[in-house]
């Protein structure tokens, strides 16, 4: 046991002291968007890196070499369900805002709009930082015990960073997170480190998985000690992209780690820091869409006895169900590729197949239900038919057999038969008719 806690103090040292070649940081949070950003043809670009640019459509593009990871290029990467779900209601602007060893790169919003938040979207905010550790500053976002001032204060602060365009709110879902979803990646570099895989053998050390869980987790091991039992477990949860780096994803965040030393411009690590903050974050941000849209469903399902009206808000809800399905829920973004792989594994953290399966099951019973009832209520209204043409039909077919047009027989054929109809009601079939109109009119 002693053995075990000082590794855990040594890791613990070790990665709050790691400092990679490339380190950045986008930072995901939930906002109030009321109108959209205004763009360029709106908007005169100032020329200071600091302002930023004018607002543009689509997502904000990233370059490497002569490839650009822009609208055109990202939507040939997925289905066009789910290109349109995170490319046709986006907008980003490109900055240069420095403090310190931290840079904004820019910001993004996605609109994301569910029934009852029309104006909901998520903003993105890309940083770069050089030169410090990573892992301290995100235990800073995660305000873990003995960090550092939150990053995000100050001219970092979303609410300054948006300011005129977004607010910022915090998620009204019982499931939501208290602090923002963080993607990471870091490479390292030359010097020893746990992330290298071995130079002879080319294994990859547990330490290398425990400093992605760290960063993905924003703590180190010392804060979220993990039993013995589920240690093995670490190492399973990891997604091996290739032989170079790793991804894991978690409830907090999701990291990317590089696995051999990384050579500065011109390496491998080029493409990878763009499909990590291009392809692989978009994967995320349908996830997050998703999560949002099946807590909302949650919720509304649970309130669906509350009130009258049970037909129309069963219906309401099939019509978002349905909406949601063609719009939203994919699990598949392309033909091949971890970008799937990403997307599925932060479904299964937030375990979302299992819910909105539930949320199906839930929905169809209530289904049957409302057909049940309004099949009783039909029922219903024809055993009233019944009830009350019979014995009218009876007595004016007798009277027209007999050629009796007396008024006061007529009278008194019709007085008959409501005294028959009156009488009928009060039977066991005419209570149960009765019953269930009542019902019908109560649901």
């Amino acid at each position: 046991m002693s053995d075990a806690a000082g590794d855990v103090r040594r890791m613990t040292a070790e990665f709050m002291a790691a400092v990679g070649v490339r380190q950045t940081l986008a930072v995901l949070l939930p906002v109030r968007l009321v109108a959209d950003p205004p763009c360029e043809a709106d908007h005169a670009d100032t020329g200071d890196p600091a302002a930023g640019s004018p607002w543009r459509k689509g997502p904000m593009p990233f370059a490497v070499a002569s490839r650009v990871s822009d609208t055109a290029a990202r939507r040939r990467l997925f289905t066009p369900a789910a290109a349109r779900a995170l490319y046709d209601r986006r907008w980003h602007r490109v900055m240069s805002l420095t403090r310190g060893a931290l840079r904004v790169d820019g910001l993004e919003l996605l609109r994301t709009p569910t029934a009852k938040s029309p104006h909901q979207a998520l903003a993105i905010a890309h940083f770069t930082l050089t030169g410090e550790p990573l892992l301290p500053l995100l235990r800073s976002i995660s305000h873990r015990r003995g960090s550092d001032p939150d990053p995000l204060s100050g001219a970092f602060d979303p609410a300054e960073l948006l300011a005129g365009v977004a607010d910022p709110a915090p998620a009204q879902s019982p499931f939501a997170l208290a602090r923002p979803y963080t993607v990471v990646f870091l490479t390292p570099g030359t010097g020893p480190s746990a992330a290298l895989r071995d130079p002879s053998t080319g294994e990859l050390p547990v330490g290398a998985d425990w400093l992605l869980r760290s960063l993905a987790a924003r703590a180190t091991p010392d804060d979220l000690p993990l039993a013995p039992e589920v240690v093995a477990e670490v190492r399973e949860q990891a997604g091996r992209i290739s032989a170079d780096w790793s991804a894991l994803v978690l409830r907090q965040g999701a990291a990317f780690l590089g696995h051999r030393p990384d050579t500065g411009s011109g390496d491998f690590f080029d493409f990878a820091a763009l499909n990590a903050r291009c392809t692989y974050l978009d994967a995320l941000l349908l996830g997050t869409v998703q999560r949002d849209h099946i807590e909302e469903l949650t919720d509304d399902l649970s309130a669906v006895f509350e009130g009258p009206g049970l037909a129309r808000r069963v219906a309401a809800l099939e019509q978002r169900i349905a909406l949601f399905r063609s719009t939203y829920w994919r699990q598949h973004l392309n033909a091949h590729g971890p970008a799937n792989d990403i997307l599925l594994a932060f479904q299964a953290r937030h375990r979302l197949p299992e819910r909105f399966s539930q949320v199906l099951a839930e929905a169809a019973d209530y289904a049957r239900l409302v057909q049940t009832q309004e099949s009783q209520q039909i029922a219903g209204a024809l055993g009233v038919l019944t009830v009350l043409g019979l014995p009218l039909g009876t007595a004016l077919s007798v009277l027209q057999v007999l050629g009796d047009s007396d008024p006061w027989h007529l009278a008194l054929a019709l007085t008959a038969s409501l005294a028959a109809t009156a009488a009928a009601l009060t039977t066991r079939y005419g209570r149960l008719v009765l019953s269930s109109l009542r019902g019908g009119r109560r649901r």
